[in-house]
């Protein structure tokens, strides 16, 4: 019997009505996906520049979050601050300083436990043990078997209990249990099922005295609520993965905060440190959560940065210079990406970009690639190719989506890329591993034809019912430009490399890159 259903004790029963039992509350502080987003972000989560930061226009970044969490902090008499994962991968910071930035600023923060997120293994196990190495907190795995991996079987845990205000608080971490397939965690370590691992802690939690538990969870929204359904006990569930936005205001959401199944509280604070998530809970004395109310704060310009964190960031900051100076290639012409070609017909960045994406991906079962013309910001001169260059033309941090489609959602997606086409909408399709044609002077949705995909060095017509893997940007795979007919796509991920990153080093493998138009796109 799950040990919050017992009856009370006989001496608990004697209790006389002088010694009555108050209830317990807790404020839950939590952040998710923020994926090394130190600097404050734009209105699309990319860099937002320094003007517009000093006009309140830019979001997030670390100087805001410690201005709020310090507010947090100091409202309540018990509160925690957790994170939900993948804290690594996404800027340059990332790129340079690996997990040492992120432990240094989570320190600060005041964090009290994270969850693994899958892109904490994109550089294998060394550098998470590096991170866990640095940072004054637990960072909790439950899903996972490591005991055969020497950096981490040691080191990790499947749960932990904290103390605050006298009381036991049971903490479980939950990472994606198809790790192996987006991360580089190593062949020492295999995942299994969320929810029978998260039962098992748990079960253990609960033995040790702590009647209160929540439950870390870099899996998604829906995996969550689905622990939610199948683990008796569990009494918050915070987050991760999915970038899903809970609200009670915003309209946007993608369902309440918190979301209730049954008992337990499910919450998410969408990504990028944008917002701060606030759960205030209360619990009765035998640990039965009595109630859950909050809403994730918008970490925006009225928030104001702390100015230590802002100098640190700032001096952190100056080493990418180097970086963004790092030259990658060398072309023998001029690529061109000037917006008036990529929003109208085939431009060489696009081809570009459209290429290098599916490079990246084809191994894993992926044969088209689409990237929108207006994701497309700068050309590239004749000559060295800088790193700097390349964020210049890619400077929103869009990471690689994958997913399979039908053919018949490829076709309605090629026809919503060229359906403002005489308006210079950003939507155009930059294409590879298809080639189509459309007629501008057609009415919108009746103007592409000759949809063809290339495969194995011939090309085949679209077939309407068949299933195509696909690769994009997660702006668009999310529904941007129109692409909403992407957002129910199957076996959907949306966070995988960066994709200046994956432009750079398809560059570097072909250092002496010549542009390039193959007539793919064709203009009736």
């Amino acid at each position: 019997m799950h040990l919050k259903t017992l009856l009370m004790t006989t001496a608990g029963l004697a209790l006389t009505a002088t010694t009555a039992l108050a209830d317990y509350s807790l404020a839950i502080l939590h952040t998710n996906d923020f994926h090394a987003r130190f600097e404050p972000i734009s209105r699309f989560d990319g860099p937002c520049s320094s003007e517009d930061n000093a006009e309140g226009k830019c979001f997030g970044g670390s100087a805001r979050l410690v201005t709020a969490v310090d507010a947090a902090k100091r409202k309540y008499n018990n509160v925690i601050l957790v994170d939900g994962g993948d804290q690594f991968q996404g800027t340059l910071f990332y790129t340079y300083y690996k997990g040492k930035m992120t432990a240094e600023f989570m320190n600060k923060l005041g964090y009290d436990a994270m969850t693994v997120g899958n892109h904490e293994f994109d550089d294998g196990p060394e550098v998470l043990r590096g991170f866990m190495d640095e940072v004054n907190f637990p960072v909790l795995m439950s899903n996972a078997d490591v005991s055969a991996e020497p950096l981490l079987a040691d080191k990790i845990a499947k749960s932990t209990i904290i103390e605050r205000g006298g009381e036991k608080i049971g903490l479980i971490g939950l990472t994606p249990d198809d790790t192996d397939e987006l991360a580089s965690p190593g062949p020492n370590i295999t995942f299994s099922v969320p929810a029978n691992a998260v039962a098992v802690e748990v079960g253990r939690l609960e033995a040790q005295g702590a009647n209160k538990i929540i439950v870390l969870s870099h899996s998604g929204y829906d995996v969550d609520l689905a622990v939610a359904e199948a683990v008796p006990g569990i009494d918050v569930i915070v987050g991760g993965h999915s970038n899903t936005l809970l609200s009670n205001s915003n309209d946007r959401a993608s369902g309440p905060y918190p979301t209730m199944v049954g008992n337990t509280a499910v919450v998410q604070a969408y990504a990028y440190g944008k917002y701060l998530g606030e759960l205030n809970v209360v619990f009765d004395d035998d640990g039965n959560l009595k109630s859950a109310a909050g809403e994730p704060i918008l970490i925006d310009g009225n928030i104001a940065e702390d100015e230590a964190s802002v100098a640190r960031i700032a001096e952190l900051a100056k080493p990418l210079d180097e970086i963004r100076n790092k030259v990658v290639a060398n072309t023998g012409a001029a690529i061109g990406g000037d917006r008036e070609f990529c929003r109208a017909m085939e431009c060489e960045m696009g081809s570009l970009i459209a290429d290098a994406m599916l490079a990246r991906v084809k191994d894993q079962g992926i044969s088209v690639a689409i990237q929108n013309g207006g994701g497309i910001r700068a050309s590239i001169d004749a000559g060295e190719v800088t790193m700097g260059e390349v964020l210049t033309v890619l400077p929103f941090q869009n990471t690689l989506s994958t997913f399979e489609v039908t053919g018949a959602v490829l076709k309605e997606a090629l026809e919503n890329g060229v359906s403002e086409v005489e308006e210079g909408a950003g939507r155009f399709p930059q294409v590879a591993g298809l080639t189509y044609a459309f007629d501008a002077n057609a009415e919108p949705g009746a103007r592409v034809s000759d949809v063809m995909i290339l495969k194995d060095g011939t090309a085949e017509p679209l077939d309407m019912e068949a299933m195509y893997g696909v690769v994009s940007n997660n702006y668009v795979r999310g529904g941007g430009d129109g692409y909403k007919m992407f957002q129910d796509a199957a076996n959907a991920y949306d966070y995988g490399p960066d994709l200046a990153d994956v432009l750079a080093e398809h560059l570097a493998a072909n250092p002496e890159f010549t542009p390039y138009t193959d007539g793919r796109i064709m203009a009736k």
